[in-house]
């Protein structure tokens, strides 16, 4: 029985997924709220007096360590989309241009809408309808599929499901997601340190010189990242007031002088991290209905990746009984 399946999120996690599927014969159609390739992963690019700057305001590098993402590495690299960066420490690896790039290379091989916020599931006659908003706000309707995947955080996944499966929703409202307000900064001059990345550092959870990742260019830009909690205490902070105190909090963990930038930027990001679990994937044959996502392993790409591969292994092992 060939499936069509509808992934809600095209992030690191749904493309994975969709590239088992496909892999194993079904068709995959996915949909994602973001104007383009990237969810947490994504490239940030900014008009500046200097010329574009970029910004990685997500996932800051990956690393590897299962045989199976190991070789996905592998032709990634072989392709040109991602580099070593060891001043992320040994192993790390990056998107090149940008940290996007990987993602994009995966969705470039997928059936992908994007400015499509899915915002519940309709079940008629059999088969699933999925319901939302086009970027032009306009609702839209599309389906009907023989199966759903939802692959975005736990908070999110849960009020898309809870109507249709209790059991995979109850268990994604147990999952708790941390913030991270990140700051963005292009300087017409490099700042006057030789460190390119600085952790755990006061309020600064993680601070890069974006430029110093292989294939980079553009004006000097720094990625900071604030911690969880003081994340957590200013998530509902304007931008600008949180975009001058992580300017601030940068030059101190530097120990220098910063001058003023020429753009300064802050994003947050409501649900960043999480502290995983030991499910891999939740999956049930008889609403078919799947969720993936880090949440289900743990706060690193890979996991999002195996997260993906795992449930389409469950999904594909289900298919004789989804049939009958």
């Amino acid at each position: 029985m060939q499936m069509h399946v509808a992934i809600v999120g095209a992030g690191m996690a749904g493309l994975s997924c969709a590239s088992h599927l496909v892999r194993a014969g079904h068709r995959v159609s996915l949909f994602d709220k973001g104007r383009g390739p990237g969810g947490r992963m994504s490239t940030r690019r900014m008009e500046t007096p200097l010329g574009d700057a970029h910004f990685d305001h997500g996932a800051q590098y990956f690393t590897v360590r299962d045989p199976a993402f190991m070789a996905q590495v592998a032709r990634w690299s072989a392709s040109g989309v991602a580099a070593p960066w060891p001043a992320a420490g040994t192993g790390a690896w990056v998107g090149v241009p940008g940290m996007n790039a990987v993602i994009r290379e995966m969705a470039e091989r997928h059936d992908v809408t994007f400015g499509w916020h899915v915002r519940g599931l309709v079940n008629r006659n059999g088969g699933w309808l999925l319901t939302g908003d086009a970027s032009g706000g306009q609702r839209v309707q599309d389906g009907p599929f023989d199966a759903v995947v939802v692959s975005i955080p736990p908070e999110q996944a849960a009020a898309i499901v809870a109507l249709h499966d209790l059991s995979l929703a109850s268990t994604a409202l147990a999952a708790r997601s941390q913030p991270c307000w990140t700051g963005m900064y292009a300087f017409a001059e490099r700042l006057p340190t030789r460190r390119d990345a600085v952790r755990e550092a006061g309020l600064v959870s993680w601070a890069a010189r974006n430029g110093a990742k292989p294939g980079r260019t553009g004006p000097e830009t720094w990625v900071v990242q604030a911690t969880p909690q003081w994340s957590a205490d200013h998530i509902e902070d304007c931008a600008d007031a949180v975009a001058g105190t992580l300017l601030s909090s940068l030059g101190e963990a530097l120990g220098v002088d910063i001058a003023v930038p020429v753009v300064a930027s802050a994003h947050r990001w409501r649900y960043a991290m999480s502290t995983g679990s030991d499910l891999g994937a939740l999956w049930s044959a008889t609403s078919r209905i799947g969720i993936c996502g880090d949440w289900l392993l743990g706060p690193r790409v890979e996991n999002a990746w195996l997260s993906g591969r795992t449930l389409a292994e469950r999904m594909l092992a289900s298919v004789p009984q989804a049939a009958a």
